[in-house]
């Protein structure tokens, strides 16, 4: 298996929520005294943190399936439950976080960034916390909610100022190498290059980083080679160079004709992806002067590149001729898109209350009697319902009351008996509505007696 992976899918599941406790308090000549069940905990979120230390998407490639610690469930004497633990998962710099639709949830740059990807579920409450002056020792509890699942995709995009493009065994890692304290694989066969490498290059009183893109060929925007799968990571470059072998010995091959062929990918890969890079300055590097063969080309071409203006420099990567140019004219046009960049803003954190007054929840007539609650409010109730309690049934009943829902079902033609589904659609829980004091019809009346009774009847 390779070392470098730059892309995984993330099978990603939060911690639930502890359980509440329903527990009375019991001492010698106390044997009722009232409730102490507490509280459980909170379950773990997942959170995404971009670590400098990471390269790969290796480890999550093999072990796709994450789950955060569950809270600890609630216990008498007023002991609540711990909550579970977080869990972190450590990501490259560059990762870009995209969800099952293929939006851009994130996009983490910068040692540091996190990202919660999926929240913990809320612990459930503890009878001692259910307690009401009408309720004094409630002999329920409520269940902890599920923490939240998802299915993300995570994409490295190498964060670097200039991208080195160029045909397979053209010199970009040598270059690299010459120019940086890097050591990526060097080799006399193509596509030694496999991932993308990173230098960082000094030039005077700039600094930059330099990425080695793994090398193109004619129709990799169709597949051949190693396809297009690699150039995501020159997006982020403000500046593109093309090394040209001037030494090569393919029949057909010249640096007019191979810059022709990068620039045809660049343009397929714009169409493919909708990223322009046809905006970034561009230099052109002919490589490889120190042969003979190579300088008498050089001296052949680039009078070419002149006219089509584009600035050319001749190096070697052997006898490292040129390269001091080569690395001043990088930092010149890094230097100048550093300094077109717009000031960035302070950030403000924008605090949006949820509007007061609006509907929580919608009643969808199925047809037949039968209705469908929609909302985050009733489904997030019925999961904190433990259905093998009456009480704990009779106190969800009061809560869908007290929202309105009865009211709207009244409202909608509803009778009792009718068919309620509360919940998803997957996993809906269904109730035989039984009307309370005090629903209102669309008349205008209150025709329902007590829960269980129907005035109209006798």
């Amino acid at each position: 298996m390779p070392d470098f992976v730059d892309e995984a899918v993330l099978h990603i599941k939060a911690g639930d929520g502890g359980h509440g406790c329903a527990s009375v308090h019991r001492e010698k000549f106390k044997p009722l005294g009232g409730p102490d069940g507490a509280n459980g905990g909170k379950g773990g979120d997942v959170v995404l943190e971009v670590d400098p230390n990471t390269a790969t998407l290796l480890e999550y490639q093999r072990r796709p399936h994450r789950r955060a610690a569950n809270g600890k469930p609630g216990q008498g004497s007023h002991r609540a439950g711990g909550s579970g633990t977080d869990l972190v998962l450590p990501v490259p710099d560059g990762t870009v976080v995209t969800g099952e639709d293929g939006e851009v949830i994130a996009d983490l740059v910068g040692a540091g960034t996190r990202l919660v990807i999926a929240r913990g579920g809320n612990g459930g409450l503890g009878n001692a916390a259910l307690a009401t002056p009408r309720r004094k020792a409630p002999g329920f509890a409520l269940k902890g909610e599920p923490g939240e699942g998802a299915d993300v995709r995570l994409e490295i995009k190498t964060i670097a100022d200039v991208g080195l493009v160029g045909f397979p065994s053209g010199g970009k890692s040598s270059l690299v190498a010459a120019l940086s304290a890097a050591r990526p694989k060097i080799a006399d066969y193509p596509f030694t290059t496999l991932i993308p490498n990173l230098g960082v290059v000094e030039a005077g009183a700039s600094e930059f980083v330099v990425a080695d893109v793994p090398g193109l060929i004619p129709g990799a925007s169709s597949g051949k080679g190693l396809g297009l799968a690699f150039l995501r990571h020159v997006e982020r470059c403000s500046t593109l160079v093309h090394v040209l072998d001037c030494a090569t010995y393919e029949q057909g091959r010249d640096p007019i004709s191979d810059l022709d062929a990068l620039e045809e990918e660049l343009a397929a890969y714009a169409e493919l992806t909708e990223i322009d890079l046809s905006d970034r300055p561009r230099l052109a590097v002919l490589n490889k002067v120190d042969v003979p063969d190579g300088r008498e080309l050089a001296d052949l071409v680039e009078p070419t590149f002149e006219e089509r203006g584009i600035r050319t420099i001749r190096v070697s990567a052997a006898t490292h001729e040129g390269l001091r140019e080569l690395s001043f004219a990088m930092a010149e046009q890094v230097e100048a898109e550093r300094a077109a960049r717009p000031t960035p803003e302070p950030t403000r954190l924008v605090l949006r209350p949820r509007e007061i007054g609006g509907t929580p929840f919608e009643v969808v007539p199925l047809g037949d009697n039968t209705f469908r609650v929609r909302g985050d409010k009733p489904a997030r109730w019925v999961r904190q319902t433990d259905f093998s309690n009456d009480e704990a049934v009779g106190y969800l009943a009061d809560r869908l009351d007290r929202l309105g829902i009865e009211n709207e079902l009244a409202k909608q033609g509803a009778s009792p008996g009718a068919e309620v589904y509360i919940g998803d659609p997957e996993n809906s829980v269904v109730f035989d509505w039984d009307p309370a004091v005090g629903t209102v019809s669309d008349t205008g009346e209150t025709p329902f007696g007590p829960r269980g009774t129907d005035s109209r009847l006798g």
